[in-house]
């Protein structure tokens, strides 16, 4: 990669952020499309966003992508935001405007197509989502808007997930996303429910790691996916595939061990 002093900054925000696969792919892709472009990861405490976000802009930054724990608290820091991404209440994208920057939301629209790509449908599904950050908030948004049939949102915080549900609920004017604390997941009836991890739980250094360490609650899931940059949460006794993109990872239950 030929670094000059023409060479436009991009980059990711988040913490943790040294196990990010985002610097490979987006400078591979620069330099297979011939953009005089180099991205990296930046590590930013929970506090210092908005000192990160205007020494970015001070420094000429051209964009940002933004990670765990952030996706929220970087609202206030920009100077336009797109409308979907206000309604869902996240941003994951910073694009370089006059003044600042301006965020978007493309979390919605991956998993969207990751979906589809893997034949998952949201529409009448019973859904799970482990976790009540920004991520979560995107996700159930979009579950609503696919006309999911049900969405428990579980969080160790239950007011967070209440919160989430709340506004989603008031935007779709219905009371599909139930709140709940992820200890009480025992008491979510049946089976068959597609299980999102939005948790920072299994990022690096702590692989191993699980949301939830009980084989019982796996078996209520027909399909997991995970929406953090780290592995998947495992589903015992099934074949996982796994397949990964900008802050977004899918894995896929297609048959029995």
């Amino acid at each position: 990669m030929d670094i000059k002093g023409t060479t436009r900054v991009c980059g990711l925000i988040g913490n943790p952020v040294g196990h990010s696969v985002s610097p490979a792919i987006h400078n591979n892709l620069a330099q297979l499309t011939g953009k005089d472009m180099v991205y990296t990861t930046f590590k930013v405490e929970k506090g210092d966003v908005k000192t990160a976000v205007k020494g970015a802009y001070s420094l000429n930054i051209l964009g940002l992508n933004v990670t765990v724990p952030h996706k929220s608290e970087v609202i206030d820091t920009l100077v336009d935001i797109d409308p979907l991404a206000r309604a869902i209440g996240a941003v994951n994208t910073l694009v370089r405007v006059e003044g600042g920057f301006k965020g978007y939301n493309t979390d919605i629209l991956g998993l969207a197509r990751e979906l589809e790509d893997e034949g998952i449908e949201l529409e009448n599904s019973k859904v799970i989502i482990l976790g009540a950050g920004g991520a979560a908030r995107a996700i159930t948004f979009l579950c609503s808007s696919k006309n999911a049939q049900c969405v428990y949102l579980l969080n160790r915080t239950v007011d967070k997930a209440e919160a989430i549900a709340q506004a989603v609920n008031a935007h779709f004017n219905n009371d599909k996303v139930i709140p709940m604390n992820i200890a009480d997941y025992a008491d979510i009836p049946g089976e068959d429910y597609v299980v999102i991890q939005t948790t920072s739980v299994g990022l690096h250094p702590n692989d191993e790691a699980v949301v939830i360490d009980d084989e019982a609650f796996y078996k209520k899931a027909a399909v997991g996916v995970d929406c953090s940059e780290g592995p998947p949460v495992p589903i015992p006794n099934t074949e996982v595939k796994l397949t990964c993109a900008e802050d977004t990872c899918l894995e896929t239950n297609r048959e029995n061990r």
